[in-house]
């Protein structure tokens, strides 16, 4: 049986007052790669703000690494994010301090200790995303597709049991895309979840996966035909 870690039963997302996304009814279990596509606007980002509790759900029902949506507390967001791993299209690198810094500080936030165990876990994140001699570097001294890479192992510092990725490839040019895609692809590989938005839809053919679609304030799974 596999473990459920994604499910909405009729779900209504809002931003606002405005509704976007009506009747959502979807459901990732363990190891799942799933994309979610659809135009600029048609609801992306609100669909993914609602699953790390950046905006409530008020409709239907929602359950998200062990987490009910519908009764989700302000208090228990943190908690949340830590199941959590979240890969923005922006990568939200500190610029003040160095990759090794960016890393320890979100380890500290999240309540490790001890320095020879961050040091450790900094060093095997760094490694899964072969950065793992880019530590000592800030992020300004790294290419996009190198600062998407440390955005990737902040997210699994962790061990999330889900990984969010916003357009992960969105602010990159094609062959950095696909290194990307390659080091979420073995992170899926490795046992791990995901659930990416995207609008590159050569990734799509190159990588194909489950895939989401959201089109006229609906969400529904495309099925990709076969060559």
């Amino acid at each position: 049986m596999s473990e459920t870690i994604l499910q909405l039963k009729d779900a209504t997302i809002y931003q606002g007052d405005n509704m976007v996304l009506s009747n959502v009814n979807i459901e990732m279990s363990k190891g799942d790669f799933v994309y979610l596509i659809g135009k600029t606007g048609s609801g992306k980002s609100s669909f993914m703000k609602t699953l790390y509790g950046d905006l409530e759900l008020t409709e239907g029902e929602g359950h998200i690494v062990d987490y009910n949506l519908r009764t989700l507390k302000e208090k228990d967001i943190p908690f949340l994010r830590r199941k959590l791993g979240i890969v923005f299209q922006d990568f939200k690198l500190l610029p003040d301090r160095t990759i090794n810094g960016n890393l320890e500080f979100v380890l500290k936030a999240t309540g490790w200790k001890e320095k020879a165990k961050i040091a450790e876990r900094i060093e095997a994140v760094l490694d899964k995303v072969g950065m793992k001699t880019k530590g000592f570097k800030f992020p300004h001294e790294l290419s996009g597709g190198e600062q998407q890479r440390i955005a990737i192992a902040r997210a699994l510092l962790n061990e999330p049991e889900l990984i969010l990725a916003d357009e992960p490839t969105g602010n990159l040019d094609p062959q950095t895309s696909i290194e990307v895609m390659e080091v979420l692809r073995d992170i899926n590989n490795n046992g791990r979840t995901i659930l990416m938005a995207t609008h590159d839809y050569a990734l799509l053919l190159k990588y194909p996966s489950k895939t989401l679609k959201c089109d006229e304030n609906k969400v529904f799974e495309v099925v990709q035909r076969k060559n």
